[in-house]
């Protein structure tokens, strides 16, 4: 029996992330850099069509990214969100981002979070969410994203998170559907495939 639980990264994303030219202080330029993660996931047939990253709020520097791993990996909660959190909770030593001694964290996602992915962000302890696509984008090319109250922003805000939505949609959109098109892997559960 394992005593531990291991996902290992594309080669590539390493790469990708030291190529990033810093600062990212727009949340448009931030993302475009998860919606590339998305798209070179497809491209590198590294996982399904979803990116995310946590920046600092105030200074653009990018903590952590993250990309779909579920397939590869065979971990149902290997999505690109928690993906992202888990790495930059790795690098900052803490499960907590929002410590009163750290700036403020957001993750930034190219897709709404999924019910799992949701039920993550309040305890992760980021200050803001953006996201690309919407819930109904995915569900549309055939994802199964769970049962997540209907006005999860709402929820969020509630609890002192900020959200932002459609931020490049349209684009996010493509890379959905460009997966789908291609025959990308719908891997819900207790789906015949």
């Amino acid at each position: 029996m394992k005593n531990h639980l291991s996902i290992h990264l594309p080669t590539w994303l390493q790469k990708f992330e030291d190529s990033i030219k810093y600062p990212l202080i727009d949340i448009e330029d931030r993302m475009s850099l998860v919606i590339k993660l998305s798209s070179l996931n497809i491209l590198e047939q590294t996982g399904g069509p979803f990116g995310a990253a946590v920046f600092e709020i105030d200074s653009g520097l990018l903590i952590s990214v993250g990309v779909n791993l579920v397939v590869k990996s065979g971990y149902s909660l290997a999505h690109a969100e928690m993906v992202a959190l888990a790495l930059s909770q790795e690098r900052l030593g803490t499960y907590d981002l929002g410590k009163s001694e750290f700036p403020q964290h957001e993750l930034v996602t190219s897709c709404e979070p999924c019910a799992m992915c949701f039920g993550s962000i309040p305890w992760s302890g980021v200050s803001r969410v953006i996201c690309g696509a919407r819930d109904e984008d995915a569900r549309a090319i055939g994802f199964d994203e769970g049962p997540k109250l209907k006005d999860w922003a709402s929820a969020l805000e509630s609890r002192g998170i900020t959200v932002i939505t459609d931020v490049k949609r349209q684009e996010a959109c493509n890379v959905l559907n460009r997966y789908k098109e291609n025959g990308g892997k719908l891997y819900n559960s207790r789906q015949d495939q």
